[in-house]
């Protein structure tokens, strides 16, 4: 892999740039491979990386249905925390925000991580009590938040209106080391990691079946013919039923749509990430000067990945009240991605009842900050059949009654 460097800049330029090597491989399919992963997203992408980086795992593909980050990888908004209620959940995102943070020189490509700290608002006592109770619980996991008072809010965000007419901020739970990350860049730098040490990163390339003898899955069907396999990762987000489907079970999870926009570039105003609940919206500023806004999922279950005015004038409307600067701008572009979601706003990083495949989904919109953990925990669970990160978040919960409840903690959107 040609390495990225000043000097690899500098030298670059005095050829007028031509000599650079694509970031991946485009290899045609193999009849087989010791593992398959079906999505090519950020989480899939990450999985194939760890099964070849720590556990050594080689003969792996990536089958994506379109192009490296044109799912949901490439269509939210980029934040990163890991203040979660729960241990299980704080675990594995603690996990991924670690890992982001030396992301860029873990893979030699610049992920534009930037830690400027993320805000959750209370705007109601029933919040302050939440995220007070939340800040303890994270003291005892070892994650660095806190609960800030106004003064405080309205110093690390001047533009805030602290004192609204309806949902006066009252606090806030402040994590200093969450932060974004360049969504597209997580993914290209994944699939170059990736592609580096073996594994086939196979585009325009859609499951249409999954092949299934005597109780274990032994390979799929796509638009370039037949794959065999030893085992399958199913990291394909809202599309995780379909894929169920063609192996024979159902999930406990629905899909839906969520939006976001950005609105014109202004100078910059906002150097952190803030999440209001009550008003139902978040926002942070982009290096180009956007302000990057998103708000709730959509009330009905559907495929679509466009938006809908109406959901964006609520969510906008709702913000309005918390930064009234907002109402001056223009929206620049909106969009939606396609979020699965499970009954407690956890995810599924478990064993399918198909022996030799794996499931990744129902992160719902928290998907994007838990990449890198996520592809840990699940490669490891691929690689070994059991993972500590995964334990919780095993399909069997369902059926059990142990829920890993995230509805609060969770955020906005969830």
């Amino acid at each position: 892999m040609q390495r990225y460097s000043v000097f690899a800049l500098v030298r670059q330029a005095m050829g007028w740039h031509q000599g650079w090597e694509r970031a991946w491989r485009s290899p045609e399919p193999q009849a087989a491979y010791d593992a398959v992963i079906v999505g090519g997203g950020g989480h899939g992408l990450a999985t194939a990386y760890y099964l070849a980086k720590n556990h050594g795992m080689r003969r792996v593909a990536v089958l994506e249905k379109g192009w490296i980050g044109g799912g949901n990888t490439g269509r939210n908004t980029t934040i990163i925390r890991s203040n979660y209620l729960q241990d299980p959940s704080a675990a594995i995102y603690e996990k991924a925000r670690s890992l982001y943070e030396t992301l860029s020189q873990d893979l030699n490509y610049n992920v534009m991580f930037s830690p400027r700290g993320v805000m959750m608002l209370a705007q109601t006592q029933h919040e302050v009590r939440g995220y007070r109770r939340t800040a303890q619980a994270n003291a005892l996991q070892g994650v660095a938040t806190e609960f800030i008072g106004p003064a405080r809010v309205k110093e690390l965000c001047p533009i805030i209106h602290v004192s609204g007419p309806r949902y006066p901020v009252l606090g806030a739970l402040w994590q200093p080391r969450g932060g974004t990350a360049r969504h597209d860049a997580v993914a290209w730098s994944y699939a170059r990691g990736a592609s580096d040490l073996g594994v086939d990163i196979i585009q325009n390339c859609a499951v249409t079946g999954i092949d299934v003898e005597g109780g274990r899955v032994t390979g799929v069907q796509t638009t370039r013919g037949p794959i065999r396999c030893g085992k399958l990762g199913v990291v394909v987000a809202g599309h995780s039923g379909v894929l169920a489907g063609m192996a024979g079970f159902r999930l406990p999870i629905e899909s839906t749509a969520l939006q976001a926009l950005v609105s014109e570039p202004i100078k910059p105003c906002m150097d952190v990430v803030v999440m209001a609940n009550t008003v139902h919206g978040y926002m942070s500023q982009s290096d180009k000067g956007e302000m990057v806004i998103g708000g709730g999922a959509d009330g009905r279950n559907d495929y679509t990945q466009r938006g809908s005015f109406s959901h964006v004038e609520e969510t906008l409307r709702a913000l309005i009240e918390t930064f009234p600067m907002l109402s001056r701008l223009k929206m620049l572009r909106w969009w939606g991605g396609i979020v699965d979601m499970t009954g407690d706003r956890s995810p599924i990083i478990s064993k399918a009842p198909v022996e030799g495949m794996f499931l990744n989904c129902g992160w719902g919109t928290g998907g994007f900050k838990a990449i890198p953990g996520s592809g840990w925990a699940m490669a490891e669970l691929m690689a070994k059949g059991h993972s500590p990160l995964a334990s919780a978040f095993g399909l069997e919960r369902f059926r059990e009654g142990r829920f890993v409840d995230e509805s609060v903690a969770a955020g906005v959107a969830h």
